[in-house]
């Protein structure tokens, strides 16, 4: 006889706290704001050593790891840019790789050969446009192979201390939309509403802080909300 298959048990979501999420419900966009920098204050005070978590010397370095971190753990991006910078120190040595060579030493990131294509089309735009250096401007970086907004956040933010926007990655996203700052799925509008809400001065450190509490206690599929501190001011808080 044959049995019956169980259903398979989807994971709950995290319901938000309904006392939480009426007090939200009408915020004004002052409001937000104001509760944004309540917010950012205490990420500060949690994550005092926030910064990027991708190892590098330089912008070149910089925009190499952020290639290379797609679809990857930043933790096994730094395993390989060592004896990658070592074998390609330069954008020039870079661009006369093989192929093959290339695509061995980064295999271990995950669609190795996609990003074989971004590093050498990367490489060879800044031989080719910019004399072997990473420009510091966004419509510049963004020209590259290979370079979306996203990655010329990083590089502008971190080798540049330039705050020309804010990286949205999907920590980013998760805690931008459990706490309330956004009501989009899509990066650039995310962005924006980030944009908005945080002062200039913080774009670049607020997607470490994000990303660290991401980490830590507001993770996907099921936030830690009892070690949150933020669970009082989050309208997804289930306390």
């Amino acid at each position: 006889m044959e049995r019956k298959r169980k259903a398979a048990v989807k994971p709950k979501r995290s319901a938000p706290n309904p006392v939480q999420a009426g007090r939200f419900a009408r915020e004004s966009k002052a409001a937000r704001q104001k509760r944004t920098l309540e917010i950012l204050a205490r990420l500060h005070d949690a994550y005092p050593g926030a910064k990027c978590s991708l190892t590098y010397r330089n912008p070149y370095q910089l925009l190499v790891a952020t290639i290379l971190s797609a679809q990857c753990t930043d933790e096994r991006v730094n395993m390989v840019t060592p004896a990658l910078f070592r074998r390609y120190p330069k954008p020039a040595d870079m661009a006369d790789a093989r192929p093959e060579e290339l695509e061995e030493l980064i295999k271990s990131t995950g669609f190795f050969r996609n990003k074989t294509k971004s590093l050498l089309g990367m490489a060879n735009g800044l031989v080719e446009r910019h004399k072997g250096k990473v420009p510091a401007a966004m419509h510049a970086l963004v020209e590259l192979p290979g370079v979306g907004r996203k990655t010329a956040n990083v590089v502008l933010g971190n080798a540049f201390g330039k705050n020309e926007g804010v990286v949205v990655d999907t920590h980013v996203t998760r805690l931008s939309q459990r706490l309330g700052l956004t009501a989009h799925s899509d990066a650039i509008k995310i962005e924006l509403d980030l944009m908005e809400l945080v002062p200039r001065d913080e774009w670049t450190i607020v997607s470490h802080l994000f990303i660290d509490h991401g980490r830590a206690v507001c993770k996907a599929p099921t936030p830690r909300c009892e070690a949150c501190v933020l669970n009082d001011i989050c309208p997804s808080s289930r306390v």
